[in-house]
């Protein structure tokens, strides 16, 4: 991973070596393959918290696992008494929600997958970094609705060090924006912008890499920039080179040049966009289809409002801290139905319009909404049915949707006839202009309905994603599946009446399969043609042929509806 630091909020630490499991640079209990797998990952992730999958659990060791366990209140253990090694972990269905609370407190994670199926392979399972999140980079469903959460970088352009660069990408959206400031002020005009957007993350040079550096605009943005509360991330000096950053950007938005993104005059703005995407590409390992365009934004072209003005206008957060959020003007005006309308109404208040036409034309269509009553409850009924369309077109684009996300997507285009059939008998240019340009997607909306169970699961593998008809071999796979777990029942009660042990239960676990469990105190009964499996701490785990070749059965036909399931789920 590029990052040389993370970063508590507020700070902008550089790693002198590359961090190991304990901080120490060869940790002596690092001695089974596991740990040495583990090591391996670390050491390619210093400065993230990694978590490590083992089974149904993603586990943290040594300094990561004290960390985890202090931030997120859950009990801290060790691997090995003998060495001492202090680990702690979590469920992995349940991983989102710790790595959201982590993510907001400012620390970046590693996720390091199983990339093999446990029970085909007799080797130490293969393992790989598969994401880094990040404050600036994951997409988190718990953030409010009107927030956005930006991932900044701020470059210097390397000819003239007054010209300052700024990008900013909220990656939940996909919106992409540059601009860039010059003259004797300029680090003081960047300070200003970053205040007011507020960024989750902010992604430097890392200027002590650079020799003999001397003071520049850029290395007192930074100073200031490192007293905030913000997460700070100092990456390789390169990564900001206008020969390295710019072609990379052009490449992504698929263009030859950048001057049709008014960015051939702005190197400085293009190297910050360019080292945004990279820093992505590299926690997201992902083609990014979502960022498809990038504006470029003179901040003349609006109201300026220096951070000092919007928070004692109470724009958008209150003035004093026990304050609700009601005293804002952004609380007074909110009346939008749909989580893009109000980060547009917030963006709005912190950047007002100058132009004078656009803003004539804006109130032709309040003016007309605001008389016609009938026309305009119709739309807003019709927008209620809109979910956060934003982030859910990320989530897909990034391949960290779930069904149930590609379902709501569906619902929310099914809404968008009754959203065209609203605005279709209002006059305002605005909104004839708006009602030209929307295309109500009528045929992926009914291959989203026609393919999704309207029951499905919230992840892939819970199964049952795709709905009944539409591939006949999954329905008969479904079929076995279902007989086979009636016959493990019927297993039961049949050999319940075998032994007289009425407590005797077939159970079945992820890791041993299915098994017979009879406690300890009715092993006296267990027949001769039993087979034992496992040992537990009050009762005995066997196994017969009979239930062996359902197991086979069984689980092969499920795994293979889950292999269906997620083929079908990527063409859609």
């Amino acid at each position: 991973m590029l990052a040389v630091s993370v970063q508590s909020p507020g700070s902008m630490l550089r790693d002198s070596q590359p961090a190991t499991p304990d901080g120490s640079a060869t940790p002596a209990s690092a001695s089974t393959p596991l740990m040495r797998q583990y090591a391996a990952a670390k050491q390619q992730n210093p400065g993230a918290l990694l978590f490590f999958r083992l089974g149904d659990f993603y586990e943290l060791f040594y300094e990561d696992a004290k960390i985890a366990a202090q931030e997120l209140q859950i009990t801290l253990t060790s691997r090995d008494k003998n060495n001492g090694v202090p680990m702690c972990g979590v469920p992995h269905h349940a991983a989102e929600n710790y790595w959201q609370r982590l993510l907001r407190r400012g620390y970046r994670i590693a996720i390091c997958e199983q990339m093999e199926d446990p029970r085909l392979t007799k080797k130490l399972v293969r393992r790989e970094v598969t994401r880094v999140l990040t404050p600036g980079t994951a997409l988190d469903p718990t953030l409010q609705q009107e927030r956005s959460r930006y991932l900044a970088a701020v470059s210097r352009d390397a000819r003239e060090p007054q010209k300052i660069g700024l990008a900013l990408l909220e990656n939940s959206t996909g919106d992409f924006r540059a601009t860039e400031f010059t003259g004797s002020d300029s680090a003081a005009l960047c300070m200003d912008e970053l205040e007011r957007t507020g960024p989750a993350e902010i992604l430097l040079a890392d200027v002590a890499a650079l020799p003999g550096i001397a003071e520049t605009p850029l290395l007192g943005l930074e100073k200031n920039v490192a007293s905030q509360p913000w997460t700070v991330t100092a990456i390789e000096p390169w990564v900001f080179s206008a020969d390295y950053a710019q072609p990379l950007l052009a490449r992504h938005l698929g263009a030859h040049g950048l001057a049709g993104y008014e960015l051939e005059q702005h190197s400085a703005a293009a190297t910050a966009a360019g080292a945004v995407l990279h820093y992505l590409q590299g926690a997201q390992q992902s083609r990014l289809q979502h960022i498809d365009g990038l504006r470029y934004y003179e901040r003349t072209s609006h109201l300026q409002l220096d951070a000092v003005t919007v928070r004692n206008l109470e724009l958008v957060e209150p003035l004093m801290p026990d304050a609700g959020r009601d005293t804002t003007l952004f609380a007074t005006l909110d009346a939008c139905v749909t989580p893009m309308g109000k980060r547009l109404l917030r963006a709005s208040l912190l950047r007002p319009m100058l132009d004078m036409q656009a803003i004539q034309a804006r109130l032709d269509a309040v003016a007309e909404l605001q008389s016609a009553l009938m026309q305009r409850e119709e739309l807003r009924a019709a927008l209620a049915a809109i979910q956060d369309l934003e982030r859910l077109l990320s989530r897909i684009s990034l391949d960290s949707a779930g069904p149930r996300d590609v379902l709501a997507l569906a619902q929310s285009l099914a809404g968008l006839p009754a959203v065209a059939q609203a605005l279709s008998s209002l006059q305002a240019q605005v909104l004839k202009r708006l009602r030209s340009g929307l295309d109500c997607m009528e045929d992926l909306c009914a291959a989203i309905q026609q393919t999704i169970a309207i029951d499905a699961p919230v992840h892939m593998a819970d199964g049952g994603a795709i709905a009944a008809g539409v591939d006949a071999e999954l329905d008969s796979l479904r079929a076995l599946s279902l007989n086979g777990r009636q016959a493990i029942a019927a297993i039961e009660e049949r050999e319940r009446k075998r032994t007289g042990i009425n407590s005797l239960k077939v159970r079945y676990n992820s890791i041993f399969g299915y098994s017979i469990e009879i406690t300890k105190a009715n092993l006296a009964n267990v027949p001769d043609d039993y087979e034992r499996k496992q040992t537990l701490a009050n009762a005995e785990r066997f196994t017969t042929p009979e239930i062996k070749d359902y197991e086979r059965k069984v689980l092969g036909a499920q795994e293979e509806c889950l292999a269906i399931e997620r083929r079908l789920f990527e063409q859609l």
